[in-house]
């Protein structure tokens, strides 16, 4: 395709149907048009000049708007589906995804793994759509925004006659002696109406608002930032929300911080509404509901790892400082936020269990559990010995193959398998002891594990959080509202006076709100010799009604 020179002497890109200087119509499609279509100027587009390489129909597919909307659609469908079922994060830790979905909710929940939706905003496919829309946006924009800045920018103050008796406001009427003062009355209203004016031979260009033009683009590079904040946050390093708990006096290694950071609960303390003290103010409340906890905290230590440092290794650490957890009153440091979400009270901590001879009820040992970090093997000595076959710290039932099956592995039912060694069982009994619960697998045996004591623990639950994308989100959110304000409380109004053959030609155009440019042509022409112009399209209606 070639360049097209107009009659005017300006050069236009290939695919212009309107000149960008003087808007003569350079296709018979749009020199047969009752009113030009001055949506983009009729500049020329790349979308729909050219379409033979990759790139173009690349280029052309994704620059169409309806391609956008649909994209759209589709990414809002995908995440409507992904509330359907629990997403990955909220199933048991210690179950296989796969067989999870499967046995819980059948096919559907097969095929809902199978296709991604149980790690949806993680997924390859969702993360494509994503940047689907963004390029979408992009394409979009510059397809549109570079040929309608290039059509305002070169056009000229005389244009075509044609161009103007196609615009949808527009007169002419002969010129009288009258015409020169008015034009020069005419010229200072629109000075008050802040219209910048450009002259030429004696025509005017009266023009404002063209900054409104731009407000839709403006939207898109919102948008297109935001999208980036959004994709940003699954680059390592740049978001982090992890579920931290941490029993008294345990330390543990703060995640999501590149095992850089340690933290230590030194005690968590929770205190309740006292019944006497605020008796005045909840009294009723108290007696109606009982205990009701006023405040809950943790005191923890932070400590760094140094580089060189093994990780386990909790003696070689640097304090960095000693804070109070709170609600809504987090530890921060580093770009790292903690904050206090939950607790657990009496967890437990330790099982006591006696290995007794179930003849005469005689004590041959004691075993003590630690919940968090057993042993595989407990000696007691003179050839008794325990060993811990399997642990289930959260004992939900058995498998159909048998199996004993946990939920997770917090000890809030906890059951062993034990093997339990004597002199005269050199290669053990077995015994599966749950709480309330003590079963004999391989038959009955001579010595079995009785339950003597428990000890707890308060736990605490926090959360480690970290954004490094607010600010970029932020920045994308407010220019988006900008590009609302700009492109909605403004718009972009034009008004062409010029001369043509002893005649005065008016025309005029804006982007939107009609009804307002004609009130304010309406004030600029008041008690002049130039009459208001017409509106074409209200005239094209009443033809039309007196033809039906």
């Amino acid at each position: 395709m070639k360049e097209v020179k107009c009659e005017c002497g300006h050069v236009n890109p290939p695919g212009t149907i309107l000149c960008e200087a003087c808007g003569l119509a350079l296709t018979e499609e749009a020199q047969k048009e009752t009113l030009h279509d001055m949506r983009y100027e009729g500049s020329a587009r790349r979308s729909q000049t050219y379409n033979k390489s990759i790139i173009d129909k690349i280029w052309n597919f994704f620059s169409s708007v309806k391609v956008g909307i649909w994209l759209i659609v589709i990414t809002l469908t995908a995440s409507s589906l992904g509330t359907l079922l629990p997403q990955v994060m909220y199933i048991p830790r210690n179950v296989d995804p796969a067989t999870y979905y499967s046995d819980q909710y059948g096919i559907f929940g097969t095929l809902y793994y199978v296709l991604g939706f149980h790690d949806l905003y993680s997924s390859w496919w969702y993360l494509l759509l994503i940047a689907s829309i963004g390029v979408s946006l992009v394409i979009c924009s510059i397809d549109r925004f570079v040929p309608l800045y290039r059509a305002l920018k070169n056009q000229r103050v005389s244009r075509h006659e044609g161009f103007l008796k196609r615009q949808r406001v527009y007169k002419r009427v002969e010129a009288t002696n009258q015409t020169n003062q008015d034009f020069e009355l005419v010229k200072q209203r629109l000075k008050e109406k802040r219209y910048n004016i450009r002259e030429e031979d004696g025509n005017l260009l009266a023009e404002k608002g063209r900054f409104s033009r731009w407000g839709p683009y403006v939207n898109h590079i919102g948008l297109i930032i935001f999208l980036i904040g959004g994709m940003l946050r699954f680059v390592p390093g740049m978001y982090v929300d992890e579920e931290l708990w941490l029993r008294d006096g345990e330390i543990k290694t703060i995640p999501g911080t590149n095992k850089q950071y340690v933290l230590e609960n030194k005690k968590f303390t929770m205190e309740l509404y006292d019944k006497e003290k605020d008796k005045q103010v909840y009294g009723a409340a108290l007696d109606r509901v009982g205990n009701v906890v006023k405040s809950f905290n943790s005191d923890v230590v932070l400590y760094e790892r140094s580089p060189d440092t093994t990780i386990g290794d909790n003696d070689n650490l640097t304090k960095i400082k000693e804070a109070v957890i709170r609600v809504n009153e987090p530890l921060k440091f580093d770009n790292y936020a903690v904050y206090q979400i939950d607790y657990k009270l009496d967890e437990f901590k330790t099982m006591t269990f006696n290995f007794l001879k179930k003849a005469n009820e005689e004590i041959k040992g004691e075993v003590t559990i630690d919940l968090f970090d057993p042993q595989e093997e407990y000696d007691l000595g003179k050839g008794y010995k325990v060993q811990l076959l399997g642990y289930y710290p959260d004992f939900s039932g058995f498998a159909e193959n048998g199996e004993p099956q946990t939920d997770s592995q917090t000890p809030n039912n906890p059951a062993f398998l034990f093997n339990m060694i004597s002199p005269e069982h050199p290669d053990g009994e077995k015994s599966f002891t749950a709480i309330r619960q003590t079963l004999e697998p391989l038959g009955e045996t001579e010595y079995k594990m009785t339950f003597k004591g428990i000890t707890t623990q308060n736990a605490t639950a926090l959360i480690v959080r970290k954004d490094l994308t607010l600010w970029i989100l932020g920045i994308g959110g407010a220019i988006f509202m900008l590009g609302v304000i700009q492109g909605s409380y403004w718009n972009h109004r034009r008004i062409w006076l010029q001369r043509i053959k002893g005649d005065v030609l008016i025309a005029a155009h804006t982007n939107k709100n009609w009804y307002g440019l004609k009130r304010e042509i309406e004030m600029i022409l008041k008690n002049t010799s130039i009459p208001e112009p017409d509106d074409q399209n209200d005239k094209k209606s009443d033809e039309n009604e007196k033809k039906e």
